[in-house]
Order: structure tokens, then sequence, then C-alpha cells
């Protein structure tokens, strides 16, 4: 499926947020102004934008209203992935130079601090205290997550809930409340906007296990990096926890990534990859990603029906079946 073929109906729309996203990151700083536009630049699903936009169609659909909850999130999730090169120590994404590589740590962090800060910004001319108890909680959340990913880095032996926490805070609570906050800013119901937001949970959910996947079965040209970056940064991604629950595999795998810790990442990883695959853990991980996406399936099949609930459902099957 097409980014195009994702906003369905909102592609009028989506063009507009996507002009207020540019809009929204320019000041008077030159070098500022440069790096923030730098990852902007380089593209990206915008599936949080796409989610807040669609939670707005279950209440009073007012894309005035509704920009300043669609581009504050994008933004958080875009500083956050700022922050993340630094931490994982990546030279790219999406095809692109990070921040971090292009210039150098210290610009990085401060660009990502400036992206936040701005989202904060826009989200300030909202006038309803939930968003905002919503939005706030959940960048602590997500911080939260950051540092748990750190602790655990090499740590194999990390169990699935552990996993599972982390992701919740990384990647599916920001998608989660981009479907409830969107409702919420349309004054939809309460039941309208829960369903939404367990709807955007369990995609999330799915979306960072199938990231975890496509970084050891996806080529560099389809995920704009080279596969195995998460176990060069010392990410124990979901596959390779139900590989080293394999006990043919457990051994030398726990060799491959003593290799690639010794090194810092800087050696072929193509070994643990091979290994993984050998196992049963791609297999497990997808399975998992599936009964997510059910859970998710069932959560918007109790809300109102209306012409949006067919985009959340492609979006929904688009999540697992996706090469990048």
């Amino acid at each position: 499926m097409k980014r195009l073929d994702i906003f369905g109906l909102l592609k009028k729309d989506m063009n507009y947020i996507e002009k207020e996203l540019f809009h929204s990151i320019e000041g008077e700083h030159e070098l500022l102004n440069e790096t923030s536009m730098h990852l902007l630049k380089a593209g990206g699903k915008r599936l949080r934008p796409v989610f807040v936009l669609m939670g707005g169609k279950f209440g009073n659909y007012d894309l005035e209203k509704l920009k300043n909850v669609a581009v504050p999130l994008e933004l958080i999730h875009m500083a956050s992935l700022v922050h993340d090169d630094v931490i994982d120590d990546a030279d790219t994404r999406r095809g692109e130079l990070t921040v971090k590589s292009k210039w150098d740590n210290r610009i990085a962090m401060y660009t990502g601090d400036y992206i936040y800060a701005r989202a904060l910004m826009i989200a300030a001319k909202l006038e309803k205290p939930q968003i905002h108890q919503i939005l706030s909680k959940a960048m602590v959340e997500m911080s939260i997550g950051e540092m748990e990913q750190i602790r655990d880095f090499f740590n194999t032996d990390q169990s699935v809930r552990r996993y599972l926490l982390r992701i919740r805070r990384k990647t599916a609570l920001l998608i989660a409340i981009s479907c409830q906050l969107g409702a919420v800013a349309s004054d939809a119901d309460a039941k309208s906007s829960n369903l939404l937001y367990r709807y955007g949970y369990n995609v999330g959910m799915a979306f960072q296990i199938q990231d975890d996947l496509l970084d050891l079965c996806g080529t560099e040209k389809q995920i704009g990096k080279p596969p195995g970056s998460d176990m060069r940064q010392g990410n124990i991604t979901l596959p390779v926890i139900y590989a080293l629950q394999d006990e043919e595999i457990r051994e030398p795998l726990l060799r491959e990534i003593g290799y690639i810790r010794e090194r810092n990442g800087e050696c072929d990883v193509t070994g643990a990859i091979q290994l993984i695959k050998a196992s049963s853990g791609i297999s497990r991980a997808e399975a998992l990603a599936d009964r997510y996406i059910k859970k998710a399936l069932d959560a918007l099949e109790r809300l109102p029906e209306n012409r949006t609930k067919k985009n959340l459902k492609d979006i929904a099957h688009f999540v697992t079946k996706r090469s990048y």
C-alpha cells in the first residue's frame, strides 16, 4: 500500500498539515532551521497526523483545531528520533544522514530540544486541559521508555514482557494518543475516544514489532539504514529474544551478540541475522504482531459507522505487511 493510499480521503488535508509542519519549525536561528528541516525533508509516513485527523472524523471535524494536535504529535515524534540517533550512534535514517552524523551530537540534542519546544508552543493554542494532560503524561512515559532501552542495551536476558512494556512507552503510546486526541479535540464521545486509543495502542505495538522484523529481514534500500542496525546499537528486539529461547540457537547467537558488543557494533552482523532467521524468532514475532492487529480491528468494529473506519482498517493491515 502506498502512502497516498493510507491518506485516503484526507489527501488534501494532509497536504495542508505537511505545509504546517514546515512552517512550525521556522525560526530566526539559521542553524536550527537547517538542522530541524533536515529530518522533515527526509519524509516519513506521517502516521501520527493521519491518525489525529481520522480520530477527528468521529466528532466535529475542524482542520484548524486538529492541526494544533496533529503537528505537535509529529514534531514530538521527530524530536525523539533526533535524540534516538544520538543515543544509538546512528549514521542514517530514512536513507539520509542523521542530524548527529551531518553535524554533531551537541547540535543534534539541541535540535531535538528545539523541536520539542516548538511542539509545545503549538499545542498551547488548545484550550482543553485534558489534551495537555494526556500529552504531557505520554511525553513522560516516552522518556522512561528511552531510559529503559539504554539500560537494556545488549541485555540478552530480558523478558518478552519487559520488551513489550518498553515499546509501549517508546512507540505505541504516541500512536494511541494520536487517535484519541483527534477525537477529544473534535468533541467526540468518551466511548469513541477510548476505543480509538485502544485501536491506536494495538496498531502501535504491531508497528514497532514490524519495525524490528524489517531491521532483520529488510534491505538497506527498503528501510533506509543497514540491516541489523538494532543489534549493532545494542537493541535486543523481539525476534532476537524469541530466537534466544531456541535451545539450538541460543549459545551461537549469544557468541555473535557478544562479538558485536566487544566491537561496539563496528562489525558484520550477518552471522547473527542468519541464526535468528534459522530460529522461530521471526515467525513468533510475526504472530504476535498479527494478534495485536486483531485486537485493533476488534476495537475498530465497536466504533460508530463512518467512511473513516475503512481507512483505519486499511492502515491496520498495512502495518504488518509493509516493507518500509
